[in-house]
């Protein structure tokens, strides 16, 4: 039967690449002052993919972790938000499922509008167990974002999975049913199926993000949305941190709630900590803000978050959630810092060669469906072992566990 009771995310998690270009190295060889990056727009370090890392491995990483803790006996759904897709046809969640030995009798479904993506499926995922409580709706966001070398944007790359279990009664965060939403056509960024890499006009995109977070924010609060006194912060996605901070100074100028730059960022700080160490993520971003908030120090019972979601292009949604009683016995801090911390630093020339291989198809990698196998980098579980008749092949390094089948 139907349920009017809580639904949220019940589990969190996230994993990156095994590899990360510090920003102190980015800046030996670009010339620019580190404070560029460190405090303009407040970024540290970008995680880069190693050859036989892609969004598939990144995310199976990432989903392993929550069927490991909950198994896959009431799992009827995968939904896997990127705008990094693999194929223009077969779901890359499809491989995902493969490579978790999870159960035929599932949906699997793809999702894509820009940064927006995961917070479709999130949706989606909610709607779905509210028909039918007994189900468990596995939501994958995963992204690598990349731009031209040397470009305005290339400080902001980054690469993460996103992984969260939606369900009733759920352990972290109940999703509030009212959102806001704005939806606008503007050519603010974007990547044709042509090419590797984003194209993206900064300014157009910085005003089109503000320009759809107060349309949102409009949409939210004449449903019935709570107002921002209610708010105990916010969660925004983060193409780079600071942009988190333009935002909220927005918000809180629609609401007409007066702030200084410092009480901003004391209320955005615990949300930013691993999107300033992962760069830019994509679908995942506003989800690494998530875990960031929850892995704090904060004593989040019973208060409420909001959240801002935006996909260029453009899509956006403003709602909210209340982070349940209890929420901290679920929490995996200490996976996250691991994850993050065991990326292997690489320098400026292996960077900029791994770039180059990454920009499917023009370069090293074949596209007349020969042969080419991989060389062995990633850390993980998973790997993107190489390709084979216009196949990619994944694999797993070490056994696949074992889940509880639907």
């Amino acid at each position: 039967m139907p349920t009017d009771g809580p639904v949220g995310i019940h589990d969190l998690t996230f994993r990156t690449a095994g590899l990360v270009l510090p920003h102190t190295e980015l800046a030996r060889h670009t010339g620019a002052c580190v404070t560029k990056y460190h405090q303009g727009i407040g970024q540290q370090a970008m995680s880069i993919p190693a050859t036989d890392e892609d969004i598939v491995t990144m995310a199976a990483e990432a989903a392993a972790a929550l069927m490991e803790r909950h198994g896959a006996d009431r799992l009827r759904t995968l939904l896997f938000a990127t705008e990094t897709g693999i194929d223009q046809s077969k779901a890359a969640g499809v491989y995902v499922h493969q490579l978790l030995g999870l159960g035929p009798h599932m949906r699997v479904v793809e999702l894509k509008q820009a940064c927006y993506g995961a917070t479709a499926a999130l949706q989606l995922a909610t709607a779905l167990v509210r028909r039918d409580p007994g189900q468990h709706v596995l939501v994958l966001a995963s992204d690598v974002a990349r731009y031209d070398l040397d470009s305005p944007g290339e400080a902001t790359q980054g690469a993460a999975a996103a992984a969260m279990l939606i369900a009733a009664d759920p352990a972290l965060v109940t999703i509030h049913p009212t959102s806001g939403l704005y939806t606008h056509d503007v050519m603010d960024f974007w990547r044709p199926n042509y090419r590797a890499t984003a194209l993206v006009d900064g300014k157009k995109s910085l005003a089109a993000y503000l320009q759809a977070l107060r349309g949102a924010w409009r949409d939210y609060r004449h449903r019935g949305g709570l107002d921002v006194a209610q708010l105990h912060t916010v969660c925004y996605h983060q193409p780079f941190t600071r942009m988190a901070h333009k935002a909220h100074a927005q918000l809180l100028q629609e609401a007409e709630v007066p702030a200084t730059a410092a009480e901003i960022a004391r209320a955005l700080a615990p949300t930013t900590s691993y999107n300033e160490l992962v760069g830019n993520s994509y679908t995942a971003s506003l989800y690494l803000a998530l875990a960031a908030l929850l892995d704090s120090d904060q004593q989040l019972d019973g208060r409420s978050v909001g959240f801002f979601s935006y996909g260029s292009g453009s899509v956006a949604e403003f709602f909210s959630g209340t982070v349940r009683t209890g929420y901290r016995h679920l929490l995996r801090t200490e996976e996250h810092l691991e994850a993050v911390q065991r990326r292997y630093p690489i320098d400026y020339d292996t960077y900029r060669r791994l770039h180059r291989m990454h920009r499917l198809p023009r370069q090293e990698l074949p596209v007349n469906g020969a042969q080419h196998d991989l060389p062995h980098g990633v850390s993980g579980r998973y790997r993107l072992a190489g390709f084979h008749e216009h196949q990619r092949i994944y694999e797993c390094v070490s056994p696949p566990p074992l889940f509880p089948q639907p």
